[in-house]
């Protein structure tokens, strides 16, 4: 049995009450490269975490502030400086998280689809700020648990929105979010077959044998988007697309959707048509307030055309915490836009790494009083 089929035990009532609990020397900071994290903690545990952290926001404990974003024009053509924060607390994991990335953003188009890039070098880092102590207590590199927190946010959104017995997945995308996404599906769900489209045949070819083998499950690789959807129970989106990827109105009573494109007012990116947001039964986001301070496209369209309100929105914090529901019926179709980064997300996932006893002997440290 793959070691992503079942969730961990672990909660945040077993983890030590200090995010760092071995570090008895206070004035000792923990720094974390991304190859310290590795491997550290599966998909079920980060799932659980996050659930935990969701909830806590639902009950208005953990708090969580909106993502704030700046571009400045670069030298290069159809580049930008981007700089990136993320803040969010969770006493439940005892940790205040920052995270903050500083990088160029260039956009381009590919066999007729416009997508982003990073080109460059790309600082990623989350602070972890101890909420008993205020002290800063770890900084890490934000690369690796980025996509396990997005992941794993959606692996949260299965649990609630996808049918109990979804076995079946479409994957779009065949890079490092789609990994993730797929390990949070199958951390929630029997899933046994997946068919995964990306443009590129030798990605999607690739990703299809290594997932198989990986999660011992049958991954297939497809020419046509339309059999990334078709008869599946699961329908994800895992790229960094502009455009939709495939005609709305082909989903089917039952599916559960899921789609991780945001965007801003840099550029309206969507991952899915106004057909198939018209489509869901239930809708829920990461954040409201984000999606209307984005006006992010999605939902936007079917807001001026009077199809919908922002309010018809669900937030994944009030699922998990019981205020708003889930999937009611299983003929229902389920929409989870997983459209923002948030504090919260960080804070869950890079205290489930940091409180790792073997993180020590590899991991690096320095004294706080040098920042």
């Amino acid at each position: 049995t793959s070691r992503y089929r079942k969730l961990s035990a672990t909660s945040a009532q077993s983890l030590p009450e200090s995010p760092l609990e071995y570090n008895r020397d206070r004035s000792i900071m923990l720094v974390l490269k991304n190859a310290d994290m590795a491997d550290l903690v599966s998909m079920g545990q980060v799932v659980s975490e996050l659930e935990i952290a969701y909830a806590e926001l639902g009950r208005d404990v953990a708090k969580n502030a909106p993502r704030a974003r700046l571009y400045v024009p670069a030298a290069s053509p159809d580049t930008h400086y981007f700089f990136n924060n993320i803040m969010g607390a969770v006493p439940g994991s005892g940790v205040m998280a920052l995270r903050i990335d500083s990088s160029f953003i260039r956009y381009g188009e590919l066999e007729g689809r416009r997508w982003k890039e990073y080109p460059g070098d790309f600082v990623g880092l989350v602070l972890l700020f101890d909420l008993a102590t205020t002290e800063l207590v770890a900084m890490l590199d934000d690369h690796y648990i980025s996509t396990l927190r997005v992941g794993g946010t959606s692996g949260v959104g299965a649990r609630y929105l996808a049918r109990e017995d979804a076995a079946t997945v479409g994957l779009f995308g065949s890079g490092a979010q789609a990994r993730t996404q797929l390990e949070a599906m199958c951390a929630v769900r029997p899933v046994r077959l997946v068919r995964v489209f990306s443009p590129t045949q030798v990605h999607r070819e690739q990703f299809a044998a290594e997932m198989s083998a990986r999660l011992e499950i049958d991954v297939q690789a497809v020419a046509d988007p339309t059999e990334a959807v078709r008869g599946l129970d699961i329908v994800v989106a895992a790229t960094n697309a502009v455009d939709p990827l495939f005609p709305g109105d082909l989903l089917e009573p039952g599916q559960h959707v899921v789609a991780i494109v945001g965007g801003d007012a840099s550029l309206e990116r969507r991952e899915l048509e106004s057909a198939a947001v018209r489509q869901a039964n239930v809708k829920v986001v990461n954040s409201r307030d984000q999606a209307v301070r984005d006006r992010q496209p999605m939902f936007r369209e079917l807001v001026e055309r009077g199809e919908m309100a922002w309010d018809d929105l669900a937030e994944l914090a009030e699922v998990a915490a019981g205020s708003a529901t889930g999937r009611q019926s299983a003929d229902h179709i389920t929409l989870h836009h997983n459209n923002t980064g948030m504090g919260i997300q960080f804070a869950a996932i890079a205290r489930c790494c940091g409180v790792k006893p073997n993180v020590k002997a590899g991991a690096r440290s320095c004294r706080a009083s040098c920042l």
